[in-house]
């Protein structure tokens, strides 16, 4: 994808995004055998709802079509939530991931597994898991020294663990994801419409994704 034409998406989108009350946080054109896809990622502290995700990818693909920017060529549209392998680099997306498990590698100290208790301006209150029965050690992390920052998935927990994410269902979400590390998926393709489409709606909605099929000057119908 041309510089230009990242841009003009961008600026296709993100308004309808601001609107949903979403930031926009990658636009990605890529080859899906005939058609392109074109995968849009957005997110909001509150978490992303499906019926957003839905309404959002319907406006966006209306804009679309009245554009030229996506050109003759048949693509694909996904609107997704952010998936559990996608990079933590901006201090919002080590916010959102309060009460979560990371892996971080430090510029100085190497790798560190630890769960984010806080997050300022500057960095990382965390808990290193305590090993073999020993209790969890606190330990800080500036945003300066992190190179690389994801987080990581947990199969299980210790009875009685205080997470914040799991209040919200977020741990369902993270193993329910597709095979792209994005999260659930709601589509929307080619053919008569015949339902709203099947997804997973979490408490707090962040397992979200539309799907929507088009090109410049043809229509768009959805079904599940």
């Amino acid at each position: 994808m041309s510089t230009t034409q990242s841009e003009r998406l961008r600026a296709l989108l993100e308004p309808l995004a601001g609107k949903a009350g979403l930031e926009l946080e990658e636009i990605k054109v890529s080859a899906a055998g005939r058609r392109r896809q074109l995968l849009v990622v957005v997110d909001s502290d509150e978490g992303v709802r499906l019926d957003t995700v839905a309404a959002l990818s319907r406006a966006a693909s209306e804009a679309l079509d009245a554009s030229d920017v996506m050109g003759d060529t048949e693509y694909v549209l996904e609107v997704t939530s952010p998936g559990t392998d996608r990079p933590l680099t901006e201090p919002r997306h080590f916010r959102r991931n309060t009460g979560r498990l990371v892996r971080l590698q430090l510029k100085e100290r190497g790798e560190l597994i630890a769960r984010i208790m806080g997050v300022d301006d500057a960095g990382l209150e965390l808990e290193v898991p305590g090993i073999k029965g020993r209790k969890p050690k606190p330990a800080r992390a500036d945003f300066a020294e992190i190179v690389r920052a994801r987080v990581e998935i947990e199969f299980s927990r210790t009875s009685g663990a205080d997470d914040p994410a799991d209040e919200d269902g977020d741990d369902a979400g993270d193993l329910a994801g597709g095979a792209d590390g994005t999260d659930g998926v709601n589509e929307f393709d080619d053919g008569p419409a015949d339902g709203d489409g099947a997804a997973e709606d979490e408490e707090n909605g962040e397992d979200a994704a539309g799907r929507t099929a088009g090109r410049q000057g043809g229509e768009s119908t959805e079904e599940a």
